[in-house]
């Protein structure tokens, strides 16, 4: 497993780290042991970065991620990130939402006490803010906080989770020195970091999380027209309507692209991701052994080609809400 720098802690993690959120079970039903599998063949494998959040399973990630670490005793040689939410409200919050009332001081205390019980730890290695609106740059007061508690020593580091309709807004939290991390959305569909944001976190020695890496699952090819989901699986509503058939068909138009090399197109997905030299860690989902196994060895394969690199930009689906276009 290759290792990276992540941002200017001084300390370098797995390139592909564990997406902790399928675990907590929004995918559907999930076995415990299928998850305690997964993790424990993840680790074995050279994992060292493994993300979660509060919202998972409400905590019921973090819990079986506690649990294995402390059974292997692997806890000083892991990285758990996780996130603190807002307080209830709108989601994404909007224009209008104030700090005081969605990430107040108090509320952000008590969370992360919260974050650390259901980690079994003193201490948060990363702790993310689940979510941000540009409205609050100007006064970014949750991170005035959220330093204060890293030099009371609750957490090493911390971090922002971008807000999938405007991840550009965190670059003001780079530029100011507010964030150790940025986790972002970046795959072959959604390449619009590339833009400006992957290279100012390079610049600034901001770490990059990458999550999403295959689209909800679109980007491993497995999906058809036909596919459905059940009940409390996040993607029944992420691929509602017409979004699943159209989704399918843009899936298609890549496969043309890899007729020529060996790779499979999971694997194309998570090296075109870290074709780009900000990123420092992925993190794809793993809900079983097999999948861990899968994603990991990832890591070990050739680069992709510059000339397959650039006919996989032009895949770039600028898509926003679902808009009306093809």
């Amino acid at each position: 497993m290759k290792r990276r720098p992540f941002g200017k802690s001084g300390i370098e993690v797995s390139e592909i780290g564990f997406g902790g959120w399928a675990i907590g079970g929004s995918w559907g039903a999930q076995a415990e042991g299928d998850s305690i599998a997964a993790l424990q063949r993840a680790l074995d494998l050279g994992v060292n970065f493994i993300d979660t959040a509060a919202g998972y399973g409400n905590g019921r990630s973090e819990r079986t991620i506690a649990r294995v670490l402390d059974e292997r005793k692997a806890r000083s040689n892991v990285i758990v990130a996780t996130k603190t939410p807002p307080t209830p409200g709108i989601w994404p919050p909007s224009p209008y939402c104030k700090t005081e009332e969605r990430y107040p001081e108090t509320y952000l205390r008590a969370n992360v006490e919260e974050r650390c019980t259901q980690l079994s730890t003193s201490q948060i290695d990363l702790l993310q803010l689940h979510t941000w609106t540009r409205a609050w740059n100007r006064d970014p007061k949750p991170f005035a906080v959220l330093r204060k508690l890293q030099e009371e020593g609750k957490v090493r580091w911390i971090g922002v989770s971008t807000p999938e309709h405007d991840q550009n807004c965190v670059i003001d939290l780079i530029r100011g020195g507010w964030v150790d991390s940025v986790q972002l959305i970046y795959n072959i569909f959604e390449q619009e970091p590339a833009a400006e944001l992957l290279d100012v976190a390079r610049q600034h020695g901001v770490a990059v999380i990458v999550r999403v890496p295959f689209d909800e699952g679109a980007l491993t090819g497995k999906f058809t027209e036909s596919t459905s989901f059940a009940e409390g699986d996040f993607r029944r509503n992420y691929f509602a309507g017409d979004r699943l058939a159209r989704t399918v068909r843009r899936v298609e138009a890549i496969h043309e692209d890899l007729r020529q090399i060996d790779h499979t197109l999971p694997q194309v997905a998570l090296k075109f991701i870290l074709a780009h030299p900000a990123v420092s860690s992925v993190i794809p989902g793993m809900r079983n052994a097999s999948q861990s196994a899968l994603n990991c060895s990832v890591s070990e394969l050739r680069d992709l080609s510059p000339d397959l690199l650039k006919k996989l930009r032009r895949h770039n689906w600028r898509r926003a809400f679902w808009y009306s276009g093809k």
